[in-house]
């Protein structure tokens, strides 16, 4: 006589119970301000990278060699966040989302004052350079963890028709972080001469990474473990190893290589119009340094509105189609954005900037977060969505200033390269864009649909 078959549990179901509105908004609260952290402190680093560490941590003869090796940092950061995604993804996968989060915010905010607390290559010669690199790796390693848990804090929150809503909330956090980045520099730059500010005043930026910190923590300790994570830990073991589960599975893999294919033009759109203009600018173009972070500045305020309308759009017509479309959008930036500031003119900068940074990067970004979710189950999500993002990153986003700066002086001073970088990186994101699917398992991401579209 055969044995009874061994009862299966139900697949991670989190639609049972709803949250409510108040534990949603300190949920959103907590995502938005922990990114704006992160942001913040790594992108303030790509910012002094061009104006002062160039000159400060990495002196040189020539000062295209000393730029290049001061955004070669720059892009470390981006080579450890894969090993950070790998190692919070893993702990969040195991021991939850919220736990995860609070660490990559203390690492990240301890590095960042460290960093300003530096003494630089004059005073103690090449350790200066070498502690400098240390705590960008520690940068890099804490943002790698922290994009995916606060997309997942976020997304497995949200109602079924919001889901893309939802998803772009922490995506805001990027552009909060560089508003308050470029301009806390610019204001410090206006408020002090040159000697007050390249002595001192540009620690300051640093340091005041310690109070978003606190600010950060406050929130995110209030917020409960995710619905879906929940529900994970009462139906399945999770002391499974997420990776061994990610690359046993076709689906896995074939969805983590097609999704670093399609965030490819992405990170290159953002590094681009973000942190490379500024250089370009200022050592290009001859502009004033206020003018130049004051575009961005601009452009970055733009960026704040035109994210969750990207997540609204693809509410209504799928991350999916949404990426591709801003994907396809994004390649063909630089054929409108280069002539603009080719003019010198600071005001035709700063429009180009809001249009290619503020607009139309806002509806690619919206979607992101969702749309790479919707690729992995539960008991993988956080190790999944943060391998594709953060290895991608290494070439989208940490290499784009130096790749740019490379194919600038190669082509003497013409942008012709770099708009031809941009028509290929492009390409390849709408196609992998298109080719991706979500996970066939039908689990859902996260609570039912809002009772106003609910059937």
């Amino acid at each position: 006589m055969s044995s009874a078959a061994k009862p299966v549990p139900p697949p991670p179901d989190d639609s049972t119970e709803r949250p409510a509105r108040n534990q949603l908004r300190t949920v959103l609260a907590s995502t938005v301000i922990g990114t704006t952290v992160e942001w913040y402190d790594f992108f303030l680093y790509g910012v002094a990278a061009g104006i002062i560490f160039n000159k400060q941590f990495f002196p040189s003869h020539d000062p295209t060699v000393a730029t290049l090796l001061s955004f070669t940092t720059f892009a470390l950061g981006f080579v450890a966040r894969p090993v950070g995604g790998l190692i919070f993804g893993h702990i969040g996968d195991r021991v939850g989302r919220k736990r995860t989060l609070v660490m990559t915010m203390l690492i990240m905010g301890v590095a960042t004052f460290l960093i300003g607390c530096l003494p630089t290559y004059g005073q103690i010669g090449v350790l200066a350079p070498i502690l400098l690199v240390v705590l960008r790796l520690l940068q890099g390693i804490a943002v790698g963890g922290e994009w995916g848990g606060a997309i997942l804090m976020s997304v497995e929150y949200a109602p079924r028709d919001k889901r893309s809503l939802f998803g772009s909330v922490p995506q805001m956090g990027l552009a909060f972080g560089l508003v308050l980045g470029t301009g806390v520099f610019a204001l410090a730059s206006a408020v002090m001469d040159d000697a007050a500010f390249n002595a001192w005043g540009w620690r300051v930026t640093f340091w005041l990474s310690l109070v978003l910190v606190i600010v950060g923590l406050v929130v995110r300790l209030k917020v409960m473990e995710t619905p879906a994570f929940r529900t994970l830990q009462e139906t399945e073991d999770t002391a499974v190893v997420p990776a061994k589960i990610l690359l046993a599975d076709r689906v896995n893999r074939r969805n983590l290589f097609l999704g670093m294919g399609a965030r490819w033009v992405e990170g290159v759109a953002f590094n681009t119009w973000a942190v490379f203009s500024i250089t370009y600018a200022t050592g290009t173009l001859k502009m004033q340094r206020e003018s130049a972070l004051l575009g961005v500045m601009v452009a970055a305020i733009v960026l704040l509105a035109f994210i969750p309308i990207g997540g609204l759009i693809a509410d209504r017509i799928t991350a999916r189609r949404t990426f591709a479309i801003g994907a396809a959008v994004a390649a063909l930036a630089p054929l409108l954005a280069f002539p603009l500031m080719n003019t010198g003119n600071p005001w035709l900068n700063g429009l180009a900037l809001v249009i290619v940074l503020g607009i139309l990067y806002g509806v690619l970004y919206g979607p992101e977060g969702a749309f790479f979710a919707e690729l992995f189950p539960v008991k993988v999500r956080y190790s999944g969505i943060s391998v594709v993002y953060q290895m991608s990153g290494i070439v989208a986003s940490g290499l784009t200033p130096l790749i740019l700066t490379w194919l600038l002086d190669k082509a003497g001073g013409g942008v012709g390269l770099i708009v031809g970088y941009f028509l290929v990186t492009g390409l390849i994101s709408t196609v992998c864009a298109l080719l991706l699917r979500p996970v066939p398992d039908g689990v859902p991401l996260a609570a039912p649909a809002s009772p106003a579209t609910a059937g």
